[in-house]
Parts: structure tokens; C-alpha cells; sequence
């Protein structure tokens, strides 16, 4: 018996008509965006990086996609349900998908795309999380009913399947067809549904992509990595500029029409400049103030409180980077579907209480070292400002610069009293508490191991119900508050630049470039 419906087109927010006509044309021109390095591969999810993700995201499409929310969308698939127990997905496919080669969608392509995937040769990057090695699912059975159907089934209910499916990094699970290997059974180049097909690469110059006129787009706007793609471009192509001043330099000379991934020292410059148009939306990742709480003087959480309440976070985050992300103090980025009103709660910044909790626990003026480092500025001026105010409550921090390799291995064996950090993004809730909690003993670079902690994080990559998952991760926020063992931030921003002219082109939480919606006046 079928449980309950994931999601449905029925439910995406359908453009008006009049909202439709306002649409732009299609163009026979070019956009041109910048990567900072060639990518490594054409294969969705197996010779990756974060380069590569952002290019095939273009080009091939998978079951289910993260909406700007990152919650999980049906994608090539018209809806999703699962059963009663949990353990079977049933994928209905949508009518009317073609892929590059004029072939229509079937669940055959469907069937040996992800039986492809399940095979250890192909090393795809996301297998461990689907054959029981990382312990988030493991699938025991692929098979495809008639045309229009797939049902997968786990072992377990694993409330994460959906969303390791979704992941960019998993190269979204992109369902390819057959031709997409050669003969000889070596791989060729992906044949997928995406609004645009992979064209010309030249190796440490650009990747062109050629737009798919016969691609079959969602009805509705753009979400996230869903939604109505409109290839309004002939081609883009993903220009390589190494070199983050050469990039802007590009971009003001007319080489490029857009430069993602923005580092933060060239934004003056570019937000000075006639135009250029610079955006920025929060992404997945965190930057904040980790604790050890195996420390002699910092496993006493009355310190710990009473440097959160030293801080002025929200004049901390505004004097760093302005309005371009709120603080957030939640490990859930405040970007995420399931980061509710209530994860926004931080206590005001308190100085008289924090010098009450100091006596309590006996301080006396020890130096607390806090590590940092200057390839971040960020987290540089982040650890600066804390030093500065907690200094008024009578909390002495002495700061140590590394560079990043050595703050990193530092972080690693957990060899620290206190760290300005930065976490890159994680795109699923369970997954933002586990990078920072587990077992100190044999995961030594967690912060947080209470052991009621570790039983939630794992019971919310169980439970698969959403409002009972959303229970959890706020039950984890009131938990987290309470021990303090780190002080998040922010979720540090994504900045894209763009030439006069160029439309369409909005960062979101992932920090990929997404070209489709875009176009040319």
C-alpha cells in the first residue's frame, strides 16, 4: 500500500499565463560564465569535483532535484510515493522527455542508468551512501514494472535516499541513455534530458554547451536545481580563468558576462564599478566559533555560555559582510526547508551575565588560544571581533595564525581550545549536525558528542516522516544552545557578478552557477 506522496508537479507553483508572455525569446548567442579550474571529467557523479557538478547540472537531469529550499522536487519523475514501511520508492515518470539523441524516456534508461551507478566500476561518488557502507541506505532492489514506473527498495527506511539521489555531488543520479557508452564499453560522453547538451572541451580553455531545443522544460519558474528550465542561450560556454583577478578582469573587459564564486577582496572593486552588477544570496556552509569541549578549563559549560553571551553576534556578521547573509545560529543553514523560526533564537549579547557565569566557574583570567587564519579574511576578522568583545566580559583570548593546511590538521585531531572555522556546504539537515558530531574518541575533529545528540542525528536520518524530522531538528537546535559546543555565525555568502545586459542569473545556497533562466538584452 502506498504511504504517501513525496511531492507532485501538482503542487509546484504554476507561472500564470500573463507571467508567461513576459517571458524573454530565445537567442542565437552566447553566455559566457568563468570557472577558477577546468573540470575533470563528463561523467555525472564519478571523476567530480565542484566544477564539474555545476557544468553537468546542465546537462543531465535526474529522478528528483533540491528546490531553492533544498528540500527534494520531482525532477524526470511526474511524482513519488513511498510504502507504508518505508522501504519502496516508486518513481512515476513524466511523458514527453526526450533525451539529446531524440530517444524518449523510458524506465528502461532509467533501470541502467542506476544500475550503472550501483556497479563499483563506475565509481560514482555516492555509492558507499546507497550500499549500506556509510550506514545513511542501502539498496536491495532496482526493477521497472512497465514503462512509466521504477520502484527502488531499501533495507531500511533511510530518510536521506531522496536527497543523496538529489545531490549535485552524486551528479544528481543523472538518468543517462545507453548511447552515452560506447560500444567498446568505455564511456563517451553523457547523453542526457538536460536543457542543454555537452558540446565542444577543449581542455584548459572552455566546456560549450549547444541548448536542446527539443527539451521538455517543467511548467513554472525556476527552483533551485528544478523547475522551469528555459534555455534562452544557443551556447554557453564555461570559460577556465585560474586566476581570481584575472576573472574580474574578464568580466570588466566583456570577455565573460558572468563570474561565480566571487572571492570577497575583489567585491569593492567590482560593487564600484559601472556596469557590473554583484549579488549575493547565503549558502549551505557555516563559519563559526568551534570549542573543545574536552578542554580543562572549556569542558565547563558556564564558560562556554558565558563567551556565547559576550558576543554580539548580529553586530559581529554585519560588520564582516553587511546584509549579504543574516546571522544564523543554527547548524541548519537558514537557506535549508527545515530551518523553522525557531532555530533564529540566540540570547542577546549579555556582559554582566557572562561575568555571573565566569565567577561561578571559578575563571580567573586564563588565557583561552583561539586558532585562525588569513586565507579566509573572514574568519580572520570573525576571530578578531571575538577576541575584542569577549575581552568586556573579562574573558582573555589570545589568537593563533596558521595557515590553512595546519588549521586544517589541527581541526582533524581536534588539537585546539578554540577555532574560527569554515565548514563547506552540506546540503541535508542530518548531514549539517553530523559534520560537526560524533565520538571524540574515534572522530576526534567533532565538536559535539552527547550522546542524546547522537541518537537524535541518527533517528532523523531514519524517520522519514517531515514534520517528525523537523521535530527532531529542533529539538537538536534547544539541545545545541544548551551545551554550546560551537557558536555558529553565518552561512557565508555567494557572490555572483554579472556584466549590464545579462538577466536572470541568481545565486542560492548550492553556489553553483545555474545558466538556464538567463539571457541576453
Amino acid at each position: 500500500m502506498i504511504r504517501c506522496a513525496i511531492a507532485s508537479l501538482a503542487i509546484a507553483g504554476l507561472a500564470t499565463t500573463a507571467a508567461l508572455a513576459q517571458q524573454p525569446a530565445r537567442g542565437d548567442y552566447m553566455l559566457r560564465a568563468s570557472l577558477n579550474s577546468d573540470i575533470r571529467s563528463t561523467q555525472p557523479g564519478g571523476n567530480r569535483d565542484f566544477n564539474t557538478d555545476s557544468v553537468m547540472l546542465h546537462v543531465v537531469e535526474g529522478l528528483v532535484a533540491l528546490s531553492e529550499k533544498i528540500a527534494v522536487v520531482p525532477m524526470l519523475a511526474e511524482k513519488v510515493e513511498l510504502s507504508e514501511d518505508g522501504r519502496t520508492y516508486r518513481f512515476t515518470l513524466r511523458e514527453g522527455v526526450t533525451f539529446h539523441n531524440g530517444a524518449p524516456l523510458t524506465s528502461a534508461e532509467v533501470l541502467w542508468s542506476l544500475k550503472r551507478y550501483m556497479d563499483p566500476a563506475t565509481q560514482w561518488r555516492c555509492l558507499p551512501d546507497l550500499n549500506g557502507s556509510s550506514g545513511l541506505a542501502k539498496v536491495t532492489g532496482i526493477e521497472a514494472p512497465d514503462a512509466r514506473t521504477v520502484t527502488i527498495s531499501l533495507e531500511q527506511p533511510a530518510a536521506l535516499f531522496l536527497s543523496i539521489l538529489a545531490r549535485p555531488d552524486c551528479g544528481s543520479t543523472g538518468i543517462l541513455h545507453p548511447s552515452s557508452i560506447g560500444a567498446d564499453g568505455a564511456w563517451g560522453k553523457p547523453v542526457g534530458t538536460g536543457p542543454y547538451s555537452l558540446g565542444e572541451w577543449r581542455r584548459g580553455q572552455y566546456i560549450e554547451l549547444e541548448r536542446f531545443d527539443r527539451y521538455a522544460a517543467l511548467p513554472g519558474e525556476r527552483d533551485g536545481f528544478a523547475g522551469g528550465k528555459q534555455a534562452y542561450a544557443a551556447r554557453l560556454r564555461f570559460v577556465v580563468i585560474p586566476d581570481s583577478s584575472a576573472t574580474k578582469a574578464a568580466l570588466m573587459a566583456g570577455n565573460i558576462d558572468v563570474q561565480g564564486d566571487v572571492p570577497s577582496p575583489e567585491l569593492p572593486d567590482l560593487r564600484a564599478r559601472a556596469g557590473i552588477t554583484v549579488q549575493a544570496a547565503p549558502s549551505m556552509g557555516m563559519t563559526a566559533l568551534l570549542m573543545q569541549t574536552r578542554d580543562p578549563l572549556l569542558k565547563d559549560v558556564r564558560i562556554r555560555r558565558a563567551l556565547a553571551l559576550a558576543i554580539d553576534v548580529p553586530e559581529l556578521v554585519s560588520s564582516m559582510i553587511g546584509s549579504d547573509a543574516p546571522a544564523n545560529p543554527s547548524p541548519v543553514p537558514s537557506a535549508s526547508a527545515f530551518h523553522s523560526p525557531a532555530q533564529d533564537a540566540r540570547p542577546a549579547r549579555d556582559v554582566a551575565a557572562a561575568r555571573r557565569l565566569l565567577a561561578e566557574a571559578g575563571y580567573r583570567g586564563q588565557a583561552i588560544r583561539m586558532i585562525t587564519n588569513r586565507r579566509y579574511p573572514n574568519v580572520y576578522d570573525a576571530a578578531v571581533a571575538t577576541q575584542a568583545m569577549a575581552s568586556e566580559a573579562g574573558i582573555k583570548i589570545e589568537l593563533e595564525v596558521l595557515d590553512w593546511a595546519t588549521q586544517l590538521d589541527r581541526y582533524t585531531r581536534g588539537d585546539y581550545q578554540m577555532m574560527s572555522f569554515i565548514y563547506s556546504s552540506r546540503l541535508e539537515p542530518s548531514l549539517s549536525y553530523e559534520m560537526i558530531s560524533g565520538p571524540k574518541d574515534t572522530q576526534p575533529r567533532k565538536v559535539w558528542e552527547t550522546p542524546e545528540a547522537l541518537a537524535l542525528i541518527q533517528r532523523s536520518m531514519r524517520v522519514t516522516d517531515a514534520a517528525e524530522r523537523q521535530g527532531i531538528f529542533e529539538e537538536l537546535f534547544r539541545r545545541f544552545m544548551a551545551d554550546v559546543p560551537a557558536i555558529p555565525l553565518y552561512n557565508q555568502p555567494d557572490y555572483v557578478a554579472t556584466r549590464a545586459g545579462i538577466n536572470g542569473v541568481q545565486p542560492w545556497a548550492s553556489g553553483q552557477t545555474r545558466l538556464w533562466g538567463v539571457w541576453r538584452q
